[in-house]
């Protein structure tokens, strides 16, 4: 996959993008980035790339013109790839895993990072594809943002991870939270790694980890129930849960 960012700080993104699963990924060839500064492509001396807003108002909105020229020269440079335009802002689609498999299957991803107060709403309305938004609350820009979801969609693309089936087992892959995970040693501080997990029984161990992703979803995020499709065994599962939690 090719990941392009149109940024005013491109080098916010050399500390993230450069170490751990991003870098091993771009090393190997799984993944591109390229981030593009649109003060490259403005036509005055002074690289203006935001003014005042009309109507009035506080702070600085960020100009088209070098937003839709910096777009338009990625695009142009790699015309025959499938691609998906982003804008990160606070206004955008709450991100989720279901959005970071989908933007996984494109051969190209777009970020723009909005600034100061944000962008001409004219390149939300004609150039990107959709907004993103990583939560309700408002961050200095779209540089962070865009990182996470670099960062997650990632992760969906195979070889990245090393192990074919790492991203699955994830919390929100399968709509469950993750189960807890261990390792040596085999008690600490008093505290002792479940039995079950050190039993080689391979049919128990994954009972006991879908109880616990269960266990997890129920007591933090019960309303991701709501929206899975809930199999005999979990039934089953969350009935022992619930008695286990009645003191049953």
């Amino acid at each position: 996959m090719r990941i392009d960012i149109i940024s005013l700080f491109p080098e916010m993104f050399a500390g993230p993008l450069g170490h751990s699963m991003l870098k091993r990924a771009q090393d190997s060839g799984l993944i591109s980035v390229q981030v593009t500064n649109p003060r490259n492509f403005t036509y005055d001396k002074h690289h203006i790339v935001d003014d005042s807003p009309f109507g009035g108002g506080n702070g600085m909105v960020m100009k088209p013109e070098p937003i839709f020229r910096a777009v338009k020269n990625v695009v142009n440079a790699n015309i025959s790839l499938r691609k998906r335009i982003v804008l990160m802002c606070p206004g955008g689609s709450a991100f989720d895993q279901a959005k970071a498999r989908e933007l996984a299957g494109y051969e190209q991803l777009i970020f723009i990072c909005g600034h100061y107060e944000g962008i001409d709403a004219r390149i939300r309305e004609h150039v990107i594809d959709e907004a993103i938004s990583i939560g309700d609350y408002v961050v200095t820009g779209g540089e962070l943002p865009a990182m996470v979801v670099i960062d997650a969609v990632a992760r969906m693309i195979p070889g990245v991870l090393g192990a074919a089936e790492g991203a699955k087992l994830d919390s929100f892959y399968n709509g469950l939270l993750e189960y807890p995970q261990y390792t040596r040693p085999r008690e600490f501080n008093g505290w002792v790694v479940p039995d079950v997990l050190l039993s080689g029984d391979h049919a128990k161990i994954e009972r006991w980890r879908r109880k616990e992703s269960l266990r997890a979803t129920l007591e933090r995020r019960p309303d991701l129930l709501d929206n899975m499709e809930i199999t005999p065994l979990d039934n089953q599962l969350l009935q022992e849960i619930k008695l286990e939690q009645a003191g049953g």
